[in-house]
């Protein structure tokens, strides 16, 4: 994919490198109002990172110490670090075992009296049942922050993620859908007034250079991501269907194989397809023996965030979160990049096939 645009890319370089305006510049502006168009939402602002993204959020809402924040047991760990650094705490609720996505009917069992909001993540790219979320959500006067940084495009009941939120986060790391060439993220919101606190908070609590009006951060989008991501916007669609593509060929092959699981999709969202996890009792033995035959796998993610020690003091222990606990031992994600061909699809599908037999 990056052969393909390499022009496109060198040539907004060179446009940047030529500006002499390296820090909250045109680029970023144009591309905030690019994503917005894209994203069918009123504000982005232009992060340092999607970690970054999620913190300032949360910040933006004043959530703090002593407030609770509900969030997906496996969930990856920059989404529970985001509300650490506020002080409040991470609450963790099970995922539906077939779609992988936070579970509304377990929702309402963790609300308490400190909780203030909850984090939906858009994991592997497939969309949230957000308007069951937003309910919930709405009955209990709780605020909705979409952690939106696997499913640029993704849809729920035809309506964009990243759009039901109060504020959202996204992430540009380079091996996003939409993926900058270094750290970058996004905020992005229908409320002015949470866009223009979310501008003020990544920019040292300034709105006017050298007056501060609250205590702040450097957490701006650089001119040279917003350049770089601008390119890549125009072919995120298209890059969007060949992974759509990609899923369905993999469902093909290995629709007759037993003995794992493939993806489900709920029948009210879209799958932008981030990643392809399939599940299976012996996903450590095939990822052996696929790493044999020359195909590279990940695990998404082997460790869920209840058991990281960096939690240790949440008190939790293994068996407390058994749906998170058991997607870490049984998921494999394959290959998927939009430029992959059938013959690949077909050999790994092949390999996979042939372990099982």
């Amino acid at each position: 994919m990056h052969s393909a645009i390499r022009a496109e890319m060198v040539t907004a370089f060179e446009n940047f490198y030529d500006s002499y305006w390296y820090v909250l510049g045109d680029r970023l502006v144009q591309f905030e109002k690019a994503y917005s168009g894209f994203n069918q939402i009123k504000h982005t602002v232009g992060i340092s990172n999607g970690l970054d993204a999620i913190y300032l959020a949360l910040k933006s809402l004043e959530i703090q110490a002593g407030d609770e924040v509900i969030m997906p047991s496996n969930t990856f760990i920059a989404t529970v670090l985001a509300v650490s650094y506020t002080g409040a705490t991470p609450v963790f609720v099970e995922p539906d075992l077939e779609t992988y996505l936070l579970d509304p009917t377990k929702l309402e069992a963790a609300i308490t009296s400190q909780t203030k909001a909850i984090i939906p993540v858009h994991l592997y790219g497939q969309a949230c049942q957000m308007v069951e979320i937003g309910a919930i959500a709405s009955r209990f006067g709780l605020k909705v922050i979409e952690d939106n940084a696997q499913a640029h495009g993704a849809l729920y009941q035809g309506r964009m993620t990243g759009t039901f939120g109060e504020i959202n986060a996204t992430s540009f790391y380079p091996g996003k859908n939409l993926g900058a060439l270094g750290d970058a993220g996004a905020i992005t919101t229908q409320d002015d007034s949470l866009a223009a606190k979310s501008k003020m908070l990544r920019n040292y609590g300034s709105q006017q250079k050298y007056t501060h009006e609250v205590i702040g951060h450097n957490m701006r989008m650089d001119e040279l991501q917003a350049a770089f991501l601008s390119v890549k916007l125009n072919y995120l669609d298209e890059w969007t269907a060949k992974r759509q593509e990609i899923a369905t060929r993999y469902r093909e092959q290995l629709a007759s194989c037993d003995l794992i699981v493939l993806p489900a999709v709920h029948p009210d969202a879209t799958h932008v397809y981030h990643l392809f996890v399939i599940r299976t009792e012996r996903r450590d033995e095939l990822q052996v023996f696929l790493q044999d035959k020359g195909i590279g796998t990940l695990i998404h993610y082997p460790i869920p965030p209840h058991l990281q020690k960096a939690y240790e003091h949440l008190g939790y222990k293994k068996g407390d979160f058994p749906i998170a606990e058991e997607l870490a031992q049984t998921s494999l994600s394959l290959p998927i990049w939009p430029g992959m061909d059938f013959d690949q699809i077909d050999f790994i599908s092949n390999q996979i096939k042939s372990f099982f037999s």
